[in-house]
Formats: C-alpha cells, structure tokens, sequence
C-alpha cells in the first residue's frame, strides 16, 4: 500500500504535473492581489479531467507553491503577496534594502521548506491523535484562542501601544461592516448594496500595504534609485552558526503554524504575524526586529509554511476543511470521488500515501525552483521603482477585482490605501490592524455560537478547562507587555535626562 502510493506519484507525467503546479503556485503567490487561494479555483476544472492521482498533486503543488511565493513581493518590494507573507516583509524588505536582498530570499526560501516539511511528517504519524484533540475544541475554546491571539498585538506594535491599539480596534471595525456572522444583521452597510458583504481581506491587505508604498515612492525621489545588490551569497545566504541559531525559533513557529493550522477558519494568515510575535517576545534582542534581522524571516515562513500540513490534518481525518485552499481541496477531492473523513485512510491507503509522497516532492520542488530563481528575482531592485510599482498597481487592482468580481473591491483597496498612507504617516502599526481584522470575524463567532450554547451564560468560557488555560495566557501576555512597556518608557526617559 505504502509502495503503491509512493510509486504512483513518481511517475514523469505526475511529476512534471506538480512541477507545473508549484511554479504556478509561486506565481500567483509572488504576484499581490493572486493568491494560493485564487491559482487552486482557477485550476480546479483542470483537475477534473485528470486521473485522482495526477488530479490531486496538481493542486496540492498549487497550495505549496503558492503560500510560499509570497515572500519574493514581500521582501523585494514591501507588498506580500499573500497574507501568510505579512509578517516576512518586516524584517525582509529592510535586509533587502540594506543590499542583502539574496540572503533574506534564501533564509525564507530554506525555512519555507523545514516548515512544510515538518508539518508532512507530522501529518503521516500524528494525524489520528491530533486530529481527536482537535475535536474538543467548542466555541469557548475557539474564543479563548482568538482572544490569546488578539494580545499579541502589543507584541506587534512598534513604538506606542496606544497606537498599536488603536489600530487594531481600526482593523475590528472594518471587519465589522456588512452582514454580522450567524443571523446577517446587516451593520453600517447604511442601504448601500456592496457593503452588505463586508470587505474583502484582499483589498484590506493590499490597500494597507501596497497603494502606501506606492504613495512614499511617488513622494520620495530617492525611490527610482537602484538598491545594492548581494549576489555574492553562498548556499542560501546564511552561515551554519546562524542556522543553528534559528532551530529553537523555527521548531517554535511550526509548532505555532501547525496548531494554528488546526483550527478552521483561521490559518497561515493568522499564524505568521503571531510566529513573528512570539518570536520576538522570546528574542534578547526585540528591538531589533524590524530592522532586518533573519529571526522575523524564520519565523513567519516555518509557520506559515508549517500550517499546510496542520490544515491537511482535519480535512484528511475528519472531512473538514482548515481554510480556504483546503476547502477547495476537498471539493477537488469529492469531484474525483474521494470521501475525505476517518474512512479514507482504511478505503483509500495507497492514495492517502500518495498525498503524501505529493506533498514531498512538491516542498523539494518548491525548494529548488525558488532556490535557482534567487538571482533572477533580485534582478527586480534594479527595476526603477517608478516603474515597478506602477506595474504591480495594475495587478493589485486586477486582483482585487478578481477576488470577488466587484469593481467594488477595487474602489475599497484605494481607500484603505489612502487610509494606510495616513496611518504610516502617524506612526501607526499596520500589523495589529490586519491582525484584528483576520481574527475579528472567529472572535464574534465563537462568542455569541458559545452564548448560545449556554444560554447567555458567560461562565463556561471561563470554566471549561483548555478555554481557561488559553485566556490565563492571554491575560499574562496583555499585562506582560503592558509592564515591558511602561518599564522601556521609564528607562527611555532616564536615557533622555
């Protein structure tokens, strides 16, 4: 069985389907406005009409090329192409303009890889048991995990928290526009058609992030010049010292991304920006991210990269999906007449392997296709920006639109860009406000599918022990860094005196 389905996969027409699967994935990835999301839809039909096996591994080289991809558009030019990218560009695009663009692509390219990796082995020996602990979780503790989650914006906010705040409760308004989850009350849509469906998380990310970049380029003069260029790396960039030096902060966040991986409805775009803060909360050193250091860069590509295999864990056990590409998994799936659920690993074993063996040839291909592409992707800083941006403003109206087919979301990004461009004026983070806005949305739901269950009963979010455990956390992460910031403004103040 084992055999069969590992044999199957190696076949020249399978392979080549993958490669042509992760090279695309990593296309749409690098590009803002597509997405891993958006390459597997539009290749789904294709899927169709192939065999289960050839079908499968199309998709699944589209999942891995594509949440991958994300880091070149994030560290070469300060938009992620995806959400799961967010949090690389922090430290990636300031070591890409200090002119060690290749070293920050290798860093993510190598741990894009160990985090995929370790999230397949995990889902070859661990998915029964993980998948059975995952089904403990209720809407308590789905809340207690958002609200856990949801603290870490302090660990994300750069220079004052109040802003930092601030601009997470920003990002929680927005989510809140249009139909509210379980009973669609429809909320400061104000009669106005296409803000009954709310705003999509495309549009949100990209006007934050690329129409200011765009602004400050326009603006600043120096921005049309050519960057310092590294192409005189070695290996992937980064010395054995300071690989080793990563694994505690890359076995943590595919640790991070797996278990968020578990969880539906939150996923890879979620998991890097709180692998990032929990990096730099456990870091000697967290006021040097930021600044371009390879820490950032490890920690939001492991977990990003490590929540493929902690969403395959549900979908492949239980028949439920973890996030979006997974959804359009298990339809691709039933379309070829595969059940997902706790019978197909006894019903279909040699197609379960198969997966498997797809998953891991798709990591190795993803690893040498971005690996040898290093140099021609580094090429782009010598693009004038002038030029560049005004490119990717086109592909980020395109994808915008395509995302949902509203001219709408188009007209949304530009005013969350002139927003954004505002907010970066005023020192306000970023992060914390697309944080609050992803995790919004399970936030409301878990609380009122909880007070439901319980009658308008607050105590079993409290009480239940995994939710208990979560929101102790929660309240010591919120204090802990409200102490650390009021201890660094007092010894600020000192330092000035």
């Amino acid at each position: 069985m084992l055999l069969t389905g590992l044999l199957s996969v190696l076949s020249p027409v399978v392979l080549l389907t993958i490669l042509g699967g992760v090279v695309l994935g990593i296309i749409f990835g690098s590009i803002p406005g597509l997405s891993a999301t958006m390459a597997v839809a539009l290749c789904l039909p294709i899927s169709f009409g192939m065999p289960t096996v050839q079908g499968v591994a199309l998709l699944l080289g589209l999942y891995i090329g594509g949440i991958s991809g994300g880091l070149i558009s994030a560290i070469l030019i300060k938009i992620p192409g995806t959400p799961s990218s967010v949090a690389t560009l922090f430290d990636g695009a300031p070591m890409a303009e200090r002119g060690l663009a290749g070293k920050a692509l290798g860093t993510g390219i190598l741990f894009s890889f160990l985090g995929t990796v370790f999230s397949v082995v995990l889902l070859m020996f661990l998915s029964p048991p993980i998948a059975k602990f995952a089904l403990k979780f209720s809407p308590y503790e789905y809340f207690a995990v958002t609200v856990f989650s949801l603290t870490l914006i302090a660990s994300l906010s750069e220079g004052s928290m109040l802003k930092g705040l601030l601009s997470g409760c920003v990002g929680i308004a927005i989510a809140m526009v249009g139909a509210a989850p379980l009973d669609s009350f429809q909320r400061f849509s104000y009669g106005h058609f296409n803000l009954t469906l709310g705003f999509q998380l495309l549009s949100v990310l990209i006007g934050f992030y690329a129409i200011p970049e765009i602004l400050i380029a326009a603006r600043d003069a120096a921005a049309i010049e050519e960057k310092p260029i590294d192409f005189q790396m070695k290996g992937f960039g980064l010395s054995v010292k300071e690989f080793v030096g990563q694994i505690p902060n890359a076995l943590r966040s595919a640790l991070i991304g797996l278990g968020i991986g578990l969880l539906p409805g939150i996923g890879g775009g979620t998991s890097n920006l709180i692998a990032y803060a929990s990096a730099k909360k456990a870091s000697k050193t967290p006021e040097k991210f930021g600044t371009g250091i390879i820490d950032g860069i490890v920690a939001s590509e492991t977990s990003n990269n490590a929540s493929i295999g902690g969403a395959l864990i549900p979908l492949l056990t239980l028949g439920i999906p973890g996030d979006t590409v997974t959804a359009m998994l298990l339809g691709g799936l039933m379309m070829q007449g595969v059940i997902p659920g706790p019978m197909l690993f006894k019903n279909n074993g040699p197609l379960v392997y198969s997966i498997f063996g797809a998953l891991f040839v798709a990591s190795v291909m993803m690893l040498l296709v971005e690996f040898g592409g290093i140099r021609m992707f580094v090429r782009l800083l010598k693009i004038p920006k002038n030029i560049l941006l005004s490119v990717v403003l086109c592909l980020c109206v395109v994808g915008a639109i395509a995302s949902n087919n509203r001219l709408f979301d188009a007209y949304a990004m530009i005013a969350f860009g002139l927003l954004g461009y505002w907010l970066t004026k005023m020192k306000f983070p970023l992060p914390p406000l697309i944080l609050g806005f992803i995790l919004s949305p399970t936030l409301e739901t878990n609380l009122r599918r909880g007070m439901q269950l319980s009658g308008g009963d607050f105590i079993p979010f409290l009480t239940r022990p995994i939710s208990m455990v979560f929101l102790g956390i929660a309240m010591i992460s919120f204090f802990g860094s409200i102490i650390h910031d009021v201890r660094r403004t007092t010894m600020n103040k000192k330092a000035q005196a």
